[in-house]
This record gives structure tokens, C-alpha cells and sequence, in this order.
């Protein structure tokens, strides 16, 4: 198997070492010839304009949306979140809408809001995990084919449809390996 993560900006060596603390191959993604070589694909937290328009540059949306559809799994973090939805608010700019959601850019406010906090996402572990926020977005709307993972001060902070997931937080800023481990066995 190998995981790929996108690579233009934001955690992705994060990602990449959880990955292979797994024992798991875990491959940089920049291009269309980097997709078709992968098995699944996180996009990591990051600024979700800068890598949105990396991913419109690169040309990869169109083939990056076959492979969802076609069942690869994908794992969106907070900027990557933003990415996968179908709606954002306060933008008429969605990229790859491969989940039904509508998310809140930056809904917890600003960098100095940022916080960390445990929960237990009974699908992911029966234990308590960390869940570090930055700059976090949550979901404000979730479709029918949409189950919530995670809520946490009252708001959706993890969902999933189908093969694709979605965290509001950041699980490769942890030592803790539960939701990489999760997101592997689909």
C-alpha cells in the first residue's frame, strides 16, 4: 500500500512520518503522474487558498475527483477539510466537492485561538485522543450520506461519506497514531 500526501503546502512531513511509524509506505504527491501511483491520499492542513490554487494549477482536480468517485479513499485535514467539501461559507469557490458539507473557514478565530482538547471518536478508538485545533474550521451543514465522527464545543469537527474523511484538527501534530491507523484500514 501507499499513501500518498499532498505536498504543495502545510503538514505533510507530519503526516508522511505518522505514516510510516505504521510501516507503511507514504509517497509526496505534487502532479497527476504522483496520484495515479498511490493506493489513498491525505491533504494535510495548511492555507486551503494556496493549496487550492496549487491543485488547479497542477491540473490535478479533475483526475483527483475520478479517483475519489471511483472509491480511493481520501483523508482531508482542516485546510484539506475545506478542500473536500462541497460548500463553503461566505465563498463561491468550492475545489474538489467531494463531501457533502458545508464548512466555516477559520470558525474558531485566529491563530491565538488555537487549542487542544481529547475526545473519544468511538469509530476511530475507544479511547480518549488528542485533537489539536488551528485556525480550525468546522462543518456548519452535513448531507444525508454524511455521518459526524466527532463534535466538540457543539460543532462538527470530523465526518465521513463513503471513502472520504474530514477532521477539523490536526491528528499529525500528536504523537498519537489511532486516526492514521483508522484512516489506513479503509
Amino acid at each position: 500500500m501507499r499513501v500518498g500526501v499532498l505536498a504543495f503546502q502545510g503538514g505533510v512531513t507530519e503526516h508522511i512520518s505518522h505514516i510510516e511509524r505504521l510501516g507503511v509506505k507514504a509517497v509526496k504527491v505534487k502532479s497527476v503522474e504522483d496520484l495515479k501511483r498511490i493506493d489513498r491520499l491525505i491533504i494535510p492542513g495548511g492555507e486551503s487558498t494556496t493549496i487550492g490554487r496549487f491543485l488547479m494549477l497542477s491540473n490535478m482536480i479533475d483526475y483527483l475527483k475520478e479517483e475519489i468517485y471511483s472509491g480511493m479513499p481520501v483523508w482531508g485535514t482542516c485546510a484539506g477539510m475545506i478542500l473536500l467539501a462541497k460548500e463553503i461559507e461566505g465563498s463561491n469557490i468550492s475545489y474538489i466537492k467531494a463531501i457533502d458539507i458545508t464548512v466555516r473557514r477559520n470558525a474558531y478565530g485566529s491563530q491565538i485561538d488555537s487549542f487542544t482538547t481529547r475526545a473519544c471518536i468511538e469509530e476511530v478508538s475507544l479511547n480518549e485522543i488528542p485533537l489539536v485545533f488551528i485556525r480550525a474550521p468546522y462543518i456548519t451543514h452535513i448531507g444525508e450520506n454524511v455521518k459526524s465522527l466527532c463534535t466538540i464545543k457543539g460543532n462538527i469537527v470530523a465526518a465521513k461519506s463513503r471513502n472520504v474523511i474530514v477532521t477539523a484538527f490536526h491528528p499529525e501534530l500528536t504523537d498519537n497514531l489511532e486516526f492514521h491507523e483508522y484512516f489506513i484500514k479503509i
